[in-house]
């Protein structure tokens, strides 16, 4: 790959970031990237002053961990689940120090670390003490992601350690003071709510990675799922994935590669909280370059590219992955360097529509689900949606025959699936025409394409999906006993768009911050990969619990929603050239949110009650949009006033809003009372 500095970019995409954003309380990435932990969940043997060696000690001269004999340990816990390379200061002029490290505490451990592998268990860090001295992890020996770190005495004399610290290395591209300079924010009366968007922004944070430390998977196409492992895995990260100095990847301790569906769901949280638009950029040309002559793109990015594995829907993930870049970038600049990839791109998709409208899936891969083929509801769901994207990016490229045709594909596909995989009788479409089974990705993006424009039936979908809740969220059936965060994440979006807040609110309480966040075996500060609807840590396509990711991109999507549903600020053209602000309060009684882009801030405050509702927004100056104010118990009336001006009574719509339109970019005070 050919490397490109990008400076005039990264400098167009810092100018949003500012370090005065409000709500830093909340913020999970440290104020530095020397880190230390901060309590002791575990000890074992001979130990002497394990306190020495957190945060909140003084480090004074004298005090030290003594690891008395062989095998004495102590797991020290950072508090959150961090990433980088450990250090220790020694005054022991030799021995052996083991360094193990786990995200979960299910996998904590002094003789290996949690997986990544299909088989087996992390090898510990040794460290042979030669004199007293500074040790370092060397840079292929950076742990990507770890709340638990357990230090073990592998000698038979003791060992001491006078300091222990983890230079943390996500965000590489970040100055070291600077990783909590948010252009975005979200608060609302819901404490829980609030802890949630900032995790979700900080598990997007830790996935950022040094492209030069790319790829976990060292064993892939030696150690399968049935593999013996006798002993540990040694591992290493030394692979280049893209170019530039960061990159987005689907999960910080593995795969650390690059792949285009979990970026669907990380891209807008990025955007509307710190605004890394050239590490997506970065990704998404990592992709590109891989693109075959015939305009497929690749599952995933280098080197995983390399097994030829095909799927449908992540090139189709690719291609949105380039809308939403210039959806949030404005970047019109990117889109026309990529317009033509992009066309041949979607000459590849359409290629596989058949005479029924559809397209006929015939590669099984996707987001390690089952069963994907035939007439897929979820692929041509997506397709839809890609298509639409396209219709508008056409448009911006002033391509009328490119526009024209997608929209026409799009009108056939709608035209087709909804007679021929609807089911009534359930309120779900099925997987394809061979089977009953109605999977989770397909009904969301049902919804979330607009592929199912009927009001009802947009309801009927989702309280079909609610009622199929467990206690631990929302199943993917389509992938065994899987809870599937990715695939959640779309049928959150999809409560949303049909109106029932309620519903979406309950999903992200219960999933997401009753048990991804505050079950004690998490990281209590980033999001997980999948587990299973009984509870356990355990996800249907792996075999081995341990390698499961405690922190992947694709998990993070009550962070944009809460943003774009709740908040209501929806970016409809580049960088917010045009807008809408349409709150969903549900429950809530206040949430003031906002984020900025290369255009200005965007922010959307409001307080909620029976009787009023006061919405105080923000847009910038130079575009233009529509307000949805929700009116007080959504009744059919409501006297509204529009700042200092006169009131006046007016009318809901069937969802109870008021709709103000052509508004100019400026700062509004509208409140609604009721009648």
């Amino acid at each position: 790959m050919r490397l490109s500095t990008g400076l005039s970019l990264c400098v167009l995409y810092a100018t949003v970031r500012t370090a005065t954003t409000p709500y830093q309380e909340y913020i999970l990435a440290p104020p530095s990237r020397t880190v230390r932990p901060v309590s002791i969940f575990r000890q074992h043997g001979s130990i002497q002053s394990p306190e020495v060696l957190l945060t909140s000690q003084d480090q004074d001269a004298g005090s030290y961990l003594t690891l008395g004999g062989y095998n004495a340990s102590v797991t020290y816990d950072f508090g959150k689940n961090i990433a980088g390379w450990v250090n220790f200061d020694t005054s022991s002029q030799s021995g052996s120090v083991g360094i193990t490290f786990s995200e979960s505490s299910l996998w904590v451990s002094s003789a290996a670390s949690d997986a990544t592998a299909d088989s087996g268990l992390d090898a510990p860090l040794v460290f042979n003490l030669s004199r007293s001295n500074h040790y370092e992890a060397p840079q292929n020996k950076e742990r990507g992601a770890f709340r638990y770190l357990t230090v073990v005495n592998l000698g038979n004399t003791k060992v001491t350690l006078d300091d222990l610290w983890v230079h943390f290395t996500a965000m590489p591209h970040w100055a070291d003071d600077s990783l909590r300079n948010y252009s975005g924010w979200f608060h609302s009366n819901d404490e829980q709510l609030n802890r949630i968007w900032y995790a979700g922004a900080y598990t997007n944070q830790l996935v950022t990675i040094d492209p030069t430390r790319g790829d976990a998977l060292n064993y892939i196409g030696v150690i399968s799922s049935g593999s013996l492992v006798n002993g540990t895995l040694d591992w290493w990260l030394n692979t280049t994935i893209t170019n530039g100095t960061s990159a987005l990847t689907d999960g910080a301790k593995r795969d650390r590669l690059v792949w285009s569906g979990d970026m669907s769901i990380a891209v807008p949280g990025i955007a509307l909280t710190t605004f890394d638009l050239i590490s997506v950029r970065n990704s998404l040309d990592s992709l590109f370059v891989l693109q075959n002559s015939n305009g497929m793109l690749p599952y995933a990015g280098y080197p995983f590219n390399e097994l030829g594995v095909v799927s449908f829907t992540y090139h189709l993930y690719a291609l949105i992955g380039v809308a939403n870049f210039y959806l949030y970038s404005g970047d019109k600049a990117y889109l026309d360097g990529k317009w033509s990839a992009w066309k041949l791109g979607m000459e590849w998709t359409v290629q596989q529509i058949d005479s029924t409208g559809l397209a006929n899936i015939t590669a099984p891969s996707d987001w390690l689900r089952f069963g994907m083929g035939g007439h897929n509801i979820e692929a041509n769901s997506i397709l839809y949606y890609t298509l639409a994207l396209g219709v508008t990016l056409a448009t911006d490229e002033d391509d009328p025959p490119a526009a024209s045709r997608y929209a026409q594909l799009a009108s056939s596909i709608q035209s087709a699936a909804i007679p021929l995989l609807w089911q009534p009788s359930v309120g779900l479409f099925r997987d394809n025409e061979t089977t009953t089974l109605a999977p989770q990705d397909g009904n969301a993006w049902a919804i979330k394409s607009g592929l199912v424009t009927n009001a009802s039936q947009i309801v009927a979908i989702s309280q079909a999906l609610q009622a199929r809740w467990g206690p631990y969220g929302a199943p993917a059936p389509e992938a065994a006993d899987a809870v599937s965060p990715f695939i959640s994440g779309f049928e959150l979006e999809a409560h949303f768009m049909a109106n029932r807040t309620a519903a979406a609110l309950a999903l992200v309480r219960q999933m997401w911050g009753d048990f991804m966040l505050d079950d004690p075996r998490m990281t209590n500060s980033t999001f997980i990969e999948g587990y299973s609807v009984t509870g356990a840590l355990h996800y249907a396509p792996y075999s081995n619990d341990a390698r499961i990711s405690h922190a992947h991109g694709w998990a993070t999507g009550p962070t944009s929603s809460l943003t774009t549903f709740v908040g209501g600020i929806q970016l409809l053209s580049d960088a917010g050239a045009t807008w809408t602000i349409v709150p969903q309060p549900g429950d809530l009684t206040d949430v003031d949110t906002g984020f900025s882009t290369t255009k200005g801030t965007f922010s959307s405050k409001w307080s909620n009650s029976d009787n009023s509702f006061r919405l105080l927004i923000s847009t910038p100056k130079g575009t233009k949009g529509t307000i949805g104010i929700p009116l007080p118990r959504k009744h059919g009336k409501a006297l509204l006033r529009q700042g200092k001006g006169r009131a006046e009574v007016v009318h809901g719509d069937s969802t109870g809003r008021y709709w103000i339109k052509d508004l100019s970019g400026g700062d509004y005070e509208i409140v609604a009372n009721a009648l």
